[in-house]
């Protein structure tokens, strides 16, 4: 995924708000089936950690999320992570993202 195409997706999700909570039991399998569900349903949602403070730690959850949903991490701000995966049947996507040409 191309940074404008990002941006894009950035400017789409300020105004949702978050769909599935990573508490203190941290990335569990129910998460994930959340998540993956979220995104069948929304294809761009937030998430947000709520008993996590580091960074660090955020991110490496962040990325377990990208891995195992097969979706995209478009950013990371403060306690709040944006995921972005397109509905794999084209008729149903609600999203269309910008191409470039040169």
């Amino acid at each position: 995924m191309k940074g404008f195409q990002k941006k894009y997706l950035r400017g789409l999700a300020h105004g949702l708000n978050p769909v599935v909570m990573v508490g203190q039991k941290g990335l569990t399998p129910r998460v994930i089936r959340s998540v993956d569900e979220a995104l069948n349903t929304h294809e761009l949602i937030k998430i947000k950690f709520v008993d996590f403070k580091e960074k660090a730690h955020k991110t490496t959850i962040a990325e377990r999320i990208e891995a195992a949903t097969r979706s995209h991490l478009v950013s990371i701000i403060g306690h709040t992570a944006v995921f972005y995966r397109s509905h794999p049947d084209p008729e149903n996507r609600k999203i269309v993202l910008p191409e470039r040409h040169p």
